[in-house]
């Protein structure tokens, strides 16, 4: 005897497949036709075959009997759409009825086919069979999708994590050139978001200031003195006051700051907002509302409004932060000081929004003071370097 060999398996053999009808030799045939290659549920009302379609695990088909008491397979069809957990699941309607308008109305419910009664076995099994096919090509999509979106999260966060950890890196590599802590610019930053979401509330500032770009100058804050790199230790660590050619040479760390941003983002090859932000910060912090900073003497609005929020950041923590050779100014001093300078070094607007805020800059400044040990290890790293021979 001849044997023949078995017939290749099919990926949707073991499926579970839902037969909704209310009547029990509907469900027997039903049962009887599609055992032997699937997992096959019964239910005899509309109420049973939610239940079932909504407990784990679902099914991968739904056979549904659109004329049945109670409520009827449109219904069922409807509210298995409605719900996310079982949108996904297929439904061939089967009925006895065959006009044209009662097959629209159930494609239109959500309804993938439509089969008339007295079935034929043939069909009944080709077309379960191409459903079930299509439904595991769009699970595998769907999974493919949902696995590929959690990646570019993932490596998104992993980008944003290097970025993070690239700027506070050359941020401290300024930071330990001057007398300035790490703590400074953890503040200043802090202080130019706040300042930030108090303007984002005047519908002037609406547009510019969402919360991508908040979170970009946030970003980029930390880099506002990255260009006192450059700067001789002669100079930057001066504990009084400059001479006028010392100045000028410190008046070149905008400048250099601004040059070395821009040097990395051509080495990148493509524009990324936080570095261009940063080159702004860097380039104009140092600039005064009347036109009587530097470098370029900018007044007004041509100055970024990044860097006129980093200039009063700035100056307020040199003011209420303890430095190596200087103690802490009060807070209402230096707010004082601020009001003095509204109009003149610093955008009236941002004073304004500082003043509606200052009990957040004083919160600040706590959470991120500088310890006595950290100001001591500074200040003999300064002695130290000061003494050493040119």
């Amino acid at each position: 005897m001849t044997s023949h060999p078995a017939p290749p398996s099919d990926p949707t053999d073991g499926a579970t497949v839902l037969v909704v009808d209310d009547t029990p030799d509907n469900l027997a045939l039903m049962s009887e036709l599609l055992r032997d290659r699937y997992r096959v549920k019964i239910a005899n009302n509309g109420e049973k075959a939610l239940r079932i379609a909504g407990a784990e695990p679902r099914p991968d088909l739904i056979l549904l009997d659109v004329m049945m008491p109670g409520m009827d397979g449109h219904e069922v069809c409807e509210r298995l759409k409605a719900d996310p957990a079982t949108r996904d699941v297929p439904v061939i309607f089967l009925t006895a009825r065959s006009d044209v308008a009662d097959e629209t109305r159930g494609l239109a419910l959500g309804a993938v086919d439509y089969i008339t009664k007295p079935i034929s076995p043939p069909i009944v099994m080709a077309r379960v069979r191409t459903h079930l096919r299509l439904k595991a090509s769009a699970d595998f999509l769907r999974d493919k999708a949902a696995y590929l979106e959690a990646e570019v999260a993932r490596r998104t966060e992993e980008l944003a994590a290097i970025q993070d950890v690239t700027i506070l890196a050359m941020a401290s590599l300024a930071e330990t050139r001057d007398s300035d802590t790490g703590n400074h610019i953890r503040r200043t930053q802090h202080y130019v978001k706040a300042l930030a979401q108090a303007l984002r509330g005047h519908p002037r500032w609406q547009a510019l200031l969402t919360p991508e770009y908040i979170a970009t100058l946030f970003k980029s804050a930390p880099l506002h003195d990255i260009g006192k790199v450059g700067i001789p230790d002669r100079i930057l660590l001066k504990p009084g006051r400059f001479t006028p050619d010392e100045f000028e040479i410190m008046k070149s760390h905008p400048a250099l700051g601004r040059d070395a941003i821009a040097q990395a983002e051509a080495q990148l090859g493509t524009p990324v907002a936080f570095l261009s932000t940063a080159k702004d910060i860097a380039y104009g912090h140092q600039e005064k509302w009347d036109g009587s900073g530097y470098p370029e003497g900018l007044r007004g609005e041509a100055i970024p409004l990044s860097a006129r929020l980093m200039a009063l950041a700035d100056v307020y923590d040199a003011l209420i932060s303890r430095r190596v050779y200087k103690d802490a100014m009060p807070h209402g001093e230096a707010a004082a000081i601020i009001v003095e300078g509204r109009g003149s070094h610093f955008d009236p607007e941002v004073v304004d929004a500082f003043l509606r805020i200052q009990d957040e800059f004083q919160d600040i400044a706590r959470r991120f003071a500088d310890d006595d040990e950290t100001l001591r290890r500074k200040r003999d790293w300064i002695e130290s370097t000061m003494a050493a021979p040119e």
